[in-house]
């Protein structure tokens, strides 16, 4: 797992470890980077199942709650199976797109 940096946004990129194995680092290390937005990279594996972006539901709904914005990065995935509960893109592009508009919507107030 790599952690990046920019600006207000931590990317976390899945390498070798298992999506669990992942979901379950991220929450022990979250309260380094929980004042960021976050956008988790998983464009490396091979492909992933509904059940494993599940995995992500919880952390997402937190950071979400706080005011953060949390998105999955993943070409991999059915988009119309995705709930709408936790946000998935298919490129790095588009999810720092997200952030950008999700940022402008909490500056407005909704």
């Amino acid at each position: 797992m790599i952690f990046d940096q920019n600006g207000n946004i931590t990317i976390v990129t899945q390498e070798k470890a298992t999506t669990i194995e992942l979901v379950k680092k991220l929450q022990a290390l979250y309260p380094k980077f929980k004042n960021n937005n976050i956008i988790v990279s998983l464009t490396t594996l091979d492909q992933i199942s509904l059940e494993e972006i599940v995995e992500f539901l919880q952390i997402s709904n937190t950071h979400r709650a706080a005011k953060h914005s949390f998105v999955i990065v993943t070409n991999k995935v059915d988009f119309d199976d995705m709930p709408d509960e936790i946000v998935v893109v298919p490129t790095l592009q588009e999810a720092y797109d997200i952030i950008e508009m999700e940022e402008m919507e909490r500056d407005l107030g909704f």
